[in-house]
């Protein structure tokens, strides 16, 4: 072969040494990063007989770094912020500045479900261990804080006396599996997926060959019409459908994530009867496993791989290399007849009993709440409830004479089964409360926004969702809400720097998801934000024609409008 000329005017390119993106289908087993390093010296699995034997009887101090600000999430474990540090100082801070010596420990809830009994305990334990704390969080699971690591081994002790646990519920694994929370008792059901849910749970969770993942995996399986689990933004999802010659069963989506780079799911095109659900999603995870980017953490999720192959590939592999058999074509979802997907209200059963769903306030509870909502349901015949994507909780089997006094009970409790808009809607993350990469607060912003609409224009009652989340990661799903808020230091009139959001509008869920729209040089501080929400729902409710949601107004109103 002739050599290639040289052009002296033209710079030599440095030849670059790049081993890939770290896929180890492709024989790229070399750590590429500090994440992948402390994966491959230890599975983070393994850190349990650590804590139980060393830590929680040496304490914090005794903990090695690698387990403490990496493995020890695999068991559902994060250092909190320490308190008084600012947002400001959030990006500067080394991680060790940041950490306090306690933690989140998240309780990992597949599908949402919950007996009585274990909804006791747990808010017993956070009245015990977590000074009251308990959220629920968009995923279906519950957050304690305030965690010390010598009470670590007790909590799992009584959580697992139950059926319950953390294993996993964070980290480079399988997260928790969300799940319609009315799952084989809705009277509209298309297909129950609760087995396919025990199956995973069965198989995968905790599971060695699935406990080193590139990245976290989020997955969902819903029979429900209402579209109920936010499939759209998971990496695979199993969505209720009804084939014309096969009858019912799920539509598959994969590829959707939100943080820094969103991306909606796609459809693979394939429909899947319930018995294969489990074999798919295993055969979605191991791709993930092989072939997902390890080589720099923000290209580490499912989706950048899917952009880079597209779906017919991404099918073709999953059959040809997992399966060993082809998929059979199917429909896309049917177009929601709800435009609310939580299940608030009071609803009948497919056997004549009903479920009676509620809403707290941005999905912050406390430990004696739950504690009394588990009595409340006992009281009231039943021994199953449920939390749900949307920070809300379902009460299920309830029998239509006792339906008053159940709603009477919640509504003591501040668990209103009728919610204003506002109430119902809103959703935040964490916040900079505990969050170690939050920049502002958002817990307490939005139940004091709440309130704040409530009273300034209580007549409205168009469905809106309003999302708050405190850095940009979008853990509440800011770019898939009516009016996004991602925390961020801002100017105020005096020059001062104080919290405040980037407002996102018109983003959304269901067949007609996308991400809301940032208009130019729109940010509100914190103090503002009431007024600017005001400001805009007024103009939402003066322009809007016949029927037209919010986010479709958002789409073609003016900058002025929106700002």
């Amino acid at each position: 072969m002739a050599a290639t000329p040289q052009n002296s005017a033209t710079p030599r390119r440095k030849v670059s040494r790049h081993r890939g993106e770290g896929q180890w289908a492709a024989g790229h087993h070399t750590p590429l990063n500090g994440n992948e390093q402390f994966k491959k010296d230890d599975d983070g699995l393994n850190v349990r007989t650590r804590i139980e034997t060393i830590y929680s009887k040496r304490g914090f101090d005794s903990i090695d770094p690698n387990d403490l600000r990496g493995r020890m999430r695999w068991w559902g474990l994060y250092t909190q912020r320490k308190p008084g540090i600012d947002g400001g100082k959030t990006a500067i801070l080394e991680p060790e500045e940041l950490d306090d010596s306690y933690f989140m420990l998240r309780v990992r809830i597949d599908g949402g479900r919950l007996t009585t009994r274990q909804l006791r305990v747990i808010g017993e334990i956070s009245q015990e261990f977590a000074r009251g704390t308990a959220d629920l969080t968009d995923r279906q699971n519950v957050q304690y804080h305030w965690i010390r690591i010598e009470d670590v081994p007790e909590i799992w002790d009584r959580l697992e006396a139950v059926g319950l646990s953390t294993t996993e519920a964070c980290g480079d694994t399988p997260r928790v599996v969300l799940g319609s929370p009315v799952a084989g008792i809705a009277s509209d059901e298309i297909i129950d997926g609760t087995p396919a849910i025990e199956e995973i749970q069965r198989r995968i969770v905790g599971n060695k060959d699935f406990s080193n993942l590139p990245r976290k995996f989020k997955s969902a399986i819903s029979g429900s019409p209402l579209l109920d689990v936010a499939h759209e933004i998971n990496d695979v999802a199993f969505v209720g459908v009804r084939h014309p010659e096969h009858g019912p069963g799920f539509d598959v989506w994969v590829g959707g994530g939100l943080s820094t780079n969103p991306k909606i799911g796609q459809r693979l095109g394939a429909w899947v009867p319930l018995d294969e659900v489990p074999d798919v999603y295993e055969g979605v995870i191991s791709i993930f496993r092989d072939y997902g980017y390890r080589r720099l953490r923000t290209r580490a999720r499912l989706k950048f791989l899917l952009a880079d192959w597209g779906v017919e590939k991404f099918r073709q592999v999953l059959e040809d290399e997992y399966l060993k058999r082809k998929l059979v074509d199917g429909p896309a979802p049917d177009q929601p007849v709800q435009r609310w997907r939580d299940h608030v209200g009071v609803h009948q059963q497919n056997d004549g009993r009903y479920y009676v769903g509620f809403a707290p306030r941005v999905g912050r509870v406390d430990g004696t709440t739950l504690t009394k909502i588990a009595e409340l349901a006992e009281a009231h015949g039943s021994g199953r409830v449920r939390t749900t994507a949307e920070q809300k909780m379902i009460v299920l089997d309830v029998t239509e004479d006792q339906i008053d006094s159940l709603v009477s009970g919640l509504e003591a409790l501040d668990l209103t089964v009728k919610p204003s808009p506002f109430r119902r809607g809103t959703m935040a993350c964490t916040g900079i409360e505990y969050c170690k990469l939050a920049i502002v607060e958002t817990k307490a912003r939005g139940a004091s926004l709440i309130d704040e609409l409530e009273r300034r224009i209580p007549d409205f009652d168009e469905p809106i969702t309003i999302n708050i989340n405190g850095c940009p990661n979008a853990c509440a799903r800011i770019q898939v809400a009516d009016i996004g808020l991602k925390g961020q230091l801002v100017l105020n009139d005096q020059g001062e720097q104080v919290e405040g959001y980037q407002v996102h509008l018109g983003g959304a869920l269901g067949l007609e998801a996308g991400f809301g729209r940032k208009v130019r040089g729109l940010k509100v501080t914190a103090e503002e934000l009431p007024d600017y929400v005001e400001r805009v729902l007024k103009r939402f409710e003066a322009e809007r024609e016949d029927g037209e949601r919010f986010a479709t107004w958002a789409g073609r109103a003016t900058e002025e409008a929106l700002s």
